[in-house]
């Protein structure tokens, strides 16, 4: 197999490694933030400048052929390589201008964030901020985000951790819903109630019974993987829910349906590559994020 220098497109590159990972061409379209035509082309024009099939083409998705999957391993060192070169080169400037990436769930992003995000921008009203609010995990290696906020500790030894002060979680629900079911006095009480469920309530049901709570997933008439639109059931009257104690400083009609329920201790954990933290802007957010979370 032949590829001549000068007819190396690292676009084309980088369209292959992407459509590869994401399965299918439309994910792939999303993830670069291109048209699937565009990628499509893309794709079509690597595979002619190696001269070889690298997918196989289905009606339901793409399917890595022999040749794909030989050099998928030497493009993610390719990918890898041009993402420590963009990240050497940022983490060299000294500005406290231009754009910083933050990862942070849904909730954290609506109720803790903003706070901070006033205080950075009497510090430094040059930046501008990007936000992603979504529990999925950002990758910092690919640049998915400068900085992000997690529940649990990296293991990736390119990654700057900084652990915050843990947040504490409680069950809560609306006067309006104990006003309507009555307010538990024991275990058994609350045994009976419905609950809202944040990702899949089967998860919870062991983390609850730590807690000698013993719920079945009959007991989760609604659950969702927004926890902002859990949160927004709970207020509504839907149930109870497992909430971090900060945001219910925030919904007076919410209240603690059962004291002697343990709190759940969580991790929070403030994530960038190690290369950025000695980017000035960059560790500007840091340190203001870490002080108002924190």
């Amino acid at each position: 197999m032949e590829w001549k220098r000068s007819a190396f497109d690292w676009n084309q590159a980088r369209a292959f490694l992407v459509t590869a990972e994401e399965g299918s061409l439309s994910a792939a379209a999303r993830a670069l933030g291109l048209t699937q035509p565009t990628l499509s082309r893309q794709v079509a024009g690597l595979e002619e400048a190696l001269g070889v099939t690298l997918f196989e083409r289905t009606s339901r998705a793409l399917l890595l052929t022999q040749s794909g999957v030989k050099l998928l391993a030497d493009f993610r060192t390719m990918g890898d390589a041009a993402n420590n070169i963009s990240l050497a080169a940022t983490g060299q400037s000294q500005a406290v201008t231009g754009h910083v990436l933050i990862s942070a769930t849904d909730l954290m992003a609506r109720y803790l964030l903003p706070p901070v995000l006033k205080k950075l921008r009497r510090t430094a009203p040059d930046l501008q901020i990007e936000i992603i609010a979504s529990n999925e995990l950002s990758d910092l290696r690919r640049r998915e985000a400068d900085i992000a906020v997690r529940h649990s500790r990296p293991n990736d030894a390119a990654l700057f951790a900084k652990r915050l002060h843990d947040k504490k979680a409680h069950l809560f629900a609306s006067k309006e819903y104990l006003d309507e079911v009555g307010r538990p006095e024991t275990l058994a009480d609350l045994e009976k109630l419905t609950f809202v469920g944040f990702d899949q309530p089967e998860l919870r049901l062991g983390l609850m019974a730590s807690r000698g709570v013993n719920l079945t997933t009959a007991n989760f008439n609604f659950s969702t993987s927004s926890a902002t639109l859990a949160l927004e059931l709970v207020r509504q009257g839907f149930g109870i829910g497992l909430l971090p104690t900060e945001i219910s400083e925030h919904c007076p009609e919410l209240e603690n349906p059962y004291s002697e329920f343990e709190p759940i201790s969580i991790e929070t954990w403030l994530v960038a590559h190690r290369e950025l933290k000695t980017n000035l802007r960059i560790r500007v957010v840091f340190d203001l994020l870490a002080e108002g979370i924190g």
